[in-house]
């Protein structure tokens, strides 16, 4: 059973000990503490100035919808086809069975990628990737270790200076 803190209680404040405008250089900050032995589980890295970038990759047309689709539905037959084929008698089904599942998995994946693309109606016709990126993102630790967290990231960035 988990336990959440009640509503009125104040959060944990924990100072921030370094700042980062990706990613990967906070992640190269906790990396660098945990390098020099310092108990990372105090940290954090939180992104702040949240946004969703949607990515559009390109036009999705019914025919793409259905290689697309036939593509997925491949891969889950051949996966389908090798369960099958644990549980099948003789070493020359074995071939077939993987086959077979790879030939009806595309097959179905595409009509379905095909009808599920053109039952939309034309609403969303390009295909796309979805992420949340941070406008910046904080390193914090537990107040008691923060001083000597935010002392040993200074070391770090004469490092990379």
């Amino acid at each position: 059973m988990t336990q959440h803190p009640p509503p009125h209680s104040a959060p944990l404040e924990r100072p921030v000990v370094g700042s980062y405008p990706t990613y990967e250089g906070a992640q190269r900050a906790v990396d660098f503490l945990s390098d020099h032995r310092f108990p990372v589980e105090r940290t954090a890295i939180i992104g702040t100035d949240l946004r969703m970038v949607e990515t559009v990759l390109g036009r999705l047309t019914r025919g793409r919808a259905a290689l697309a689709g036939a593509g997925s539905g491949a891969w889950f037959g051949l996966l389908i086809g090798l369960l099958l084929a644990l549980f099948a008698a003789g070493n020359h089904r074995v071939f077939v069975l993987m086959i077979s599942g790879l030939f009806y998995g595309a097959i179905f994946g595409a009509l379905f990628g095909f009808t599920g693309h053109a039952l939309t109606g034309g609403r969303h016709d390009f295909a796309s990737r979805s992420q949340i990126v941070a406008a910046r993102y904080d390193v914090v630790a537990e107040a008691e270790v923060a001083e000597e967290a935010r002392n040993m990231l200074i070391k770090l960035g004469w490092r990379e200076g």
